[in-house]
């Protein structure tokens, strides 16, 4: 659990890596723990194994870590290659990772090289923290989610208007919108119809929450969307798909 926690704090930085926490025990105290904070940095194992003040320690050590450790040289060495050099004599692992360039060989590096491994402890938890990373390794595919505000009747407000200076009535609480901003900060892009960036003229950046703003994609067919709008503002990218 403290494994996943920590991976959680990787959230919209790490792509298009996954997100991946570490932590090391020995004698049932923690010595040390890491997280993937970006893509091109150090990997979670490798942190936590720099976190350990007395080595030594390592020897007689397990280490618990959310996503099978790679075994490819990428922007970063292989996480099992160090694992197995610091001889820590047991690995637990959360959940195989399906990326085709470590696809279990990372924990056949580990056992050749001596090591204990355990596999599959909370494993549907871990796989659920990294479904968009699985989702497009595993189905080729982007992770896609759907959203859209209906009343309590099941009613979509779909004559709303913009008044110029405002925004359309909302039909959604305070919180709901917040959490679509939460939502928004944890997706690498997000779409819309050309009838939506008319009426509502959304800017679609993540507000009332951190993280990086979301690609912003727009459906117009017909290349009929005024230059003034919001999307267009060149606060942060914007793709316009058109047949026209």
């Amino acid at each position: 659990k403290r494994c996943i926690d920590l991976a959680l704090q990787g959230e919209g930085r790490s792509y298009p890596n996954p997100m991946v926490g570490a932590v090391i025990v020995h004698n049932n105290k923690i010595i040390g723990e890491g997280f993937h904070r970006k893509a091109g940095e150090a990997h979670a194992e490798v942190i936590a194994v720099n976190s350990v003040k007395d080595r030594r320690l390592l020897k007689e050590a397990t280490i618990y870590v959310s996503l099978e450790p790679c075994s490819h040289h990428g922007k970063t060495p292989p996480c099992a290659t160090l694992l197995s050099e610091e001889k820590i004599p047991r690995v637990v692992v959360g959940c195989v990772d399906t990326f085709s360039q470590v696809a279990g060989r990372g924990i056949e590096q580990l056992r050749a090289s001596g090591a204990e491994v355990v596999c599959g402890v909370r494993e549907e938890e871990c796989r659920e923290l990294n479904k968009r990373f699985f989702t497009f390794h595993e189905k080729k595919r982007p992770y896609i989610i759907l959203k859209w505000a209906e009343t309590r009747d099941g009613f979509l407000d779909i004559d709303r208007q913009a008044v110029k200076g405002n925004r359309p009535t909302w039909i959604t609480s305070q919180y709901a919108r917040r959490a679509v901003h939460l939502w928004r900060s944890r997706e690498q892009a997000i779409l819309v119809g050309s009838v939506t960036a008319l009426k509502d003229n959304p800017g679609l950046k993540v507000r009332d929450w951190s993280g990086a703003h979301p690609l912003r994609l727009v459906l117009d067919r017909g290349n009929t969307l005024p230059d003034d709008l919001a999307l267009f503002n060149g606060d942060c990218p914007t793709l316009l798909f058109t047949s026209a």
